[in-house]
């Protein structure tokens, strides 16, 4: 196991929300990018006993104007000196709205020091998931005001369609999507997380103990905002995981990072062709890499393949645990267990096993590989 963090020196600000116990949000961003040699300020945007899979806890959210208090408390002390921003749940337009204003300060600080390359923005746009939002519908419209100052966005598959306004049936669909993003928003790298059609069912992926399959489509676009597309499939665990989202955040940081890093290293900053720049590439807004670059060594692409190795390590490492737990408490139950606290007990043996498998985060076995679209 490598003892070297996979990235350079990296300060972090994760905006999400936080939870005493358990893993979602913050919990899960903090310790991932530490793990990974990141330093990390963490900006929590609600305070709840657990999350809300357990379909009771106890909190408060953080207003917009508390927001910007934490955020003017840093920059008084000269501690926003930050590379990249994570950006996760946020609870309300006004505070949606909010957040964007310190990604676009911190745009706008790179860019008049010459350095577009100093900051890069991975933002979740938390909305909902399975045709069902979970935030006021007016959040919707703040993070289309926000996502052209992005430099990356990890939108699942209703969350793309609510951005794009483009529903996701098939191929075509999709990849109408991801251009309506590039073009029409100017969002460089596009991440979506969790793609489900009969067309995107690979075999190859499955397994017998997880026979069903999904995938992450993703796309840097070129320097007429072209998309460069591909596909990575993967095995999915019959089980509710709560956190996965926040987990793929944190690792697109940490990777993304990592694999312009090393780019930087192979090619010393050399392009060639149309679109290519004598830079380096972790030196250039968005770190898009030159349009002669192929899909597959894309850097989105090598990031990519990486999270999803770590991802399925550790859900096959909690789903054994999560197994194991319920075993033991129903030999001393028996099923003499109301329905409330099953899912209670299930809920607290659903939470991410991370503590215990930090190999499993830095270096995983990479088994699912990128595929040209």
């Amino acid at each position: 196991m490598s003892t070297e963090p996979p990235v350079p020196e990296t300060s972090v600000l994760a905006v999400a929300s936080h939870v005493v116990s358990g893993n979602v949000g913050n919990k899960i961003a903090v310790f991932v990018l530490q793990s990974m040699g990141c330093d990390v300020s963490a900006l929590n945007t609600v305070q709840f006993s657990n999350h809300t899979g357990y379909k009771q806890w106890k909190g408060t959210r953080v207003s917009a104007q508390e927001i910007t208090d934490l955020w003017e408390g840093l920059k008084q002390s000269y501690l926003d000196g930050v590379d990249m921003m994570l950006s996760g749940y946020v609870p309300g337009a006004e505070a949606v709205t909010a957040v964007g204003n310190i990604g676009k300060e911190l745009r706008q600080k790179s860019e008049e020091v010459g350095k577009p390359g100093n900051f890069f923005w991975v933002l979740d746009p938390v909305m909902g998931d399975n045709g069902r939002l979970y935030v006021a519908e007016t959040v919707v419209p703040a993070y289309k005001s926000l996502i052209h100052y992005a430099d990356l966005i990890l939108p699942n598959q209703f969350e793309a369609e609510l951005l794009s306004g483009v529903k996701i049936t098939d191929r075509d669909s999709l990849e109408h999507a991801i251009r309506v993003l590039h073009q029409e928003f100017g969002v460089p790298h596009v991440v979506i997380t969790s793609v489900s059609i009969p067309l995107f069912s690979s075999s190859s992926a499955a397994t017998p103990q997880t026979p069903r399959t999904m995938s992450v489509v993703g796309s840097s676009m070129t320097s007429d905002r072209q998309p460069r597309v591909f596909r990575i499939s993967f095995p999915v665990f019959e089980a509710y995981f709560s956190g996965t989202g926040d987990m793929f955040a944190a690792l697109m940081v940490v990777r993304m990072r990592e694999a312009v890093a090393n780019y930087d290293k192979l090619s010393n900053g050399v392009g060639e062709g149309k679109g290519a720049s004598s830079s380096k590439l972790g030196e250039r807004r968005s770190w898009l890499s030159d349009d002669t670059i192929g899909v597959l060594d894309l850097p989105l692409a090598r990031a990519a393949e990486k999270v999803l190795a770590s991802m399925h390590e550790v859900l096959d490492r909690t789903c054994e645990s999560m197994n194991a737990q319920m075993r033991a408490i129903r030999e001393r139950r028996g099923d003499d267990i109301d329905e409330t606290t099953l899912h209670l007990l299930k809920s607290r043996a659903a939470e991410l096993r991370l503590t215990r498998n930090l190999g499993c985060l830095r270096d995983p076995t990479i088994e699912y590989r990128a595929e040209k679209m």
